[in-house]
């Protein structure tokens, strides 16, 4: 009898990843909408829904650096019915920025899939008086502590890249944070803030119409949207890769036979043609890894950012 019951709960979690999912699913996005996590939300939901005949709730809870709409997920039943769409922000540089976080990242939550990567790119408002890279980092020496930037809040990606790029170049750039890129970027339209490192998403539409001037990228590579824009590592700062990783996560606890089915189902939907198309109109890599795979990710990507932090002095208010 006592191989009864972990024989029949085997049975039940089988039975319950293969009816995934009998009901809409919410996937939260821990920042405000119109950033890159709620773009490829939006996405890839779309097609879910199409292929399971379910609704994929896009639910937006910005705030507090993410960290309010990660913790609410990390507390969810572990049922597949509540899930976390969330950059390396949340998993890898929060840990190391805040004192005290209400979950562990690593602990707390369970890898689903990698949805895709990207790049960021340093952009201006026209009014600033730059036509390149060179020209901001002179202009910024000239005025400390008079050009600013925005960013999706603190501890996030755009944050710290921008931090990293002050500590290496001894620059002195206010930090202007704001509830995500759905803020931050009207923002710099508006010229409340100077620039701010942005993926394409959340900037396409003013890269086309001339409203932002484009002035470096994150990675290593440059883009295949944006050929002409260089590196920061090639501008003079050796080594510089923020790129960001945008993944499904889910509550920890979740039976391995359903991560499984949700992992392969998100998956799925990313590869198909149509999403793999779009994503790579707004300059996204789309991935669709397996659990183990982005788990493996998010733990070395802990450890990185661990370093990045504690070297660009990067600590929350």
């Amino acid at each position: 009898m006592k191989f009864l019951l972990p024989l029949l709960l085997a049975i039940s979690s089988i039975a319950a990843a293969q009816d995934w999912p009998s009901k809409p699913v919410r996937m939260v996005v821990p920042y405000a909408a119109g950033g890159l996590p709620d773009t490829m939300a939006r996405i890839v939901g779309v097609r879910l829904a199409e292929a399971t005949g379910q609704q994929f709730v896009v639910e937006n809870r910005g705030g507090a650096g993410g960290i309010s709409g990660t913790d609410a997920v990390a507390k969810s039943a572990p049922d597949g019915y509540t899930l976390l769409v969330a950059d390396v922000g949340q998993i890898a540089i929060n840990p190391h920025v805040y004192a005290k976080l209400p979950y562990d990242p690593l602990n707390d939550l369970v890898g689903v899939t990698l949805l895709g990567t990207t790049s960021l790119f340093l952009v201006a408002h026209p009014d600033v008086p730059v036509a390149s890279f060179a020209e901001l980092v002179a202009l910024a020496r000239a005025r400390p502590g008079r050009l600013n930037y925005g960013s999706s809040g603190t501890g996030s990606i755009h944050h710290l890249a921008t931090e990293a790029l002050k500590a290496a170049l001894k620059l002195d750039i206010v930090h202007v944070p704001y509830k995500g890129m759905g803020q931050a970027v009207p923002a710099l339209l508006g010229g409340q803030v100077s620039m701010l490192f942005s993926a394409l998403p959340a900037i396409e539409g003013q890269v086309k119409a001339g409203k932002v001037r484009l002035l470096a990228i994150s990675t290593p590579r440059r883009s295949a949207q944006a050929p002409e824009v260089p590196t920061v590592a090639e501008l003079g700062v050796p080594g510089y890769d923020f790129a960001p990783e945008i993944g499904v996560l889910a509550p920890a606890g979740m039976p391995p036979a359903l991560v499984a089915r949700i992992s392969a189902e998100i998956a799925k939907a990313v590869r198909a043609p149509e999403v793999t198309q779009r994503y790579q109109q707004l300059g996204i890599d789309a991935v669709g890894s397996t659990p183990e795979s982005y788990g493996a990710r998010n733990r070395a990507a802990y450890e990185r950012y661990a370093e990045v932090v504690k070297a660009s002095g990067a600590k929350a208010e």
